[in-house]
């Protein structure tokens, strides 16, 4: 067999549900692209009508702002007694702001970020910023660690979980050497916060979409307000801008509405991951430790974006990658600093699962994923 790139579309819109074909609905849809937006749960969406229902600034001293603001004070210790955090709770826009308020202001003079991390993480730090290496594995390279700590106080920013893989860092080995070298570890907690305990860094950012909360509210959790460049303004000082509080309040009732269930989630990807690999695909990453939330798989004689748009046509959503940058669909910059292979890299999808996804939806997409390699084999034989 040839393994070729695969470009067959697929199947048309118009497809075959129980005996009658028919247009695919939203309702038909199978949706499995929780690693860029969760759906907003029931609660969520109630808390922010009660959040708009208290209209005022939080911050004016009237009865009305007292109100709005102590709406402000509830999600926020609400936020900070779920996530098991005993410090500062600065509400933001989403995590990429934490992030870049960090990598702008935070008080030491070096910056050094993993080679896996999401692109906001690069960005914010500047050309300036080292770039630790990881292993095959997608695992921080410790040795090259090391180095880096031994030049002085440093930011390094290592995320809890990866976007695109699942690889979860051991930040539980990694933080202690990091605050013993007087530098300062920033923690991108999107895809983990409220999912798997909060590392024990000293700067964490994480947000409410990837929890069934709504989009354009996050929090940067910091341990000392000391080690943080303070701009004056709402937040202690440390954010400018009136204070979301019906979203702050959605975000808050989303975390405590319901758990993950990670143990049913492992078997659920377990599941997905043993019929892709009885279809001739692979598992990047199979071996390392990953949040069950996140599959990342691959069919080598496919091109991402065909299979993107071939279960999109047959009513399944997944992603080529990450969100911010899958439109782009270029190569994934995770998967090149893995080393994985390009046959293997060039038909990677992420598959990632909500709170509710069943043993049903991981059946129905694997389906689908025989149908399109076997006509996609048959095309590079």
């Amino acid at each position: 067999m040839r393994c070729g790139v695969g470009s067959y579309i697929g199947a048309p819109v118009e497809v075959a549900i129980g005996r009658n074909p028919r247009l695919l609905t939203m309702q038909d849809r199978l949706y499995l692209d929780h690693a860029a937006t969760t759906p907003p749960l029931p609660e969520a969406r109630a808390a922010l009508e009660r959040g708009l229902d208290a209209w005022a600034n939080p911050n004016s001293p009237h009865a009305e702002g007292r109100a709005s603001r102590a709406l402000l004070e509830e999600a926020r210790s609400t936020i900070a007694e779920v996530l098991g955090w005993r410090h500062d709770v600065i509400f933001t826009s989403g995590a990429s702001e934490a992030v870049e308020m960090v990598a702008k202001r935070a008080r030491v003079p070096g910056r050094a970020h993993g080679a896996t991390e999401h692109a906001i993480v690069p960005f914010a730090m500047g050309e300036s910023s080292t770039v630790i290496p990881v292993g095959a594995d997608g695992l921080i390279d410790e040795a090259a660690l090391d180095s880096i700590l031994a030049q002085g106080p440093t930011l390094v920013a290592i995320q809890h979980v990866n976007n695109e893989t699942g690889v979860i860092q051991p930040l539980e080995r990694l933080a202690p050497r990091i605050r013993e070298a007087g530098s300062l570890l920033l923690a991108d907690c999107a895809q983990s916060a409220g999912k798997l305990p909060l590392p024990n860094a000293d700067f964490i950012a994480a947000c409410a979409h990837k929890l069934g909360g709504p989009p354009g509210i996050g929090v940067l959790l910091v341990r000392d307000l000391a080690t943080l460049e303070a701009v004056g303004g709402q937040e202690k000082g440390y954010r400018r801008g009136t204070q979301d509080v019906p979203n702050a309040l959605a975000f808050a009732a989303a975390l405590a509405a319901r758990g993950w269930n990670m143990d049913r989630l492992a078997e659920l990807r377990s599941r997905l991951e043993a019929g892709v690999k009885d279809s001739g695909g692979a598992v990047i990453g199979e071996n390392s430790p990953r949040i069950p939330t996140i599959g990342a798989v691959s069919l080598p004689c496919a091109a991402s974006a065909s299979l993107v748009v071939q279960l999109d046509l047959v009513g399944i959503g997944v992603s080529a990658g990450s969100a911010c940058s899958s439109g782009a669909m270029k190569g994934s910059i995770v998967l090149a600093a893995m080393r994985i292979p390009q046959d293997i890299a060039g038909g990677f999808v992420r598959i990632s699962f909500g709170p509710d996804t069943s043993e049903a939806d991981i059946d129905r997409f694997v389906a689908e994923w025989r149908r399109i390699a076997e006509r996609t084999q048959q095309r590079a034989a």
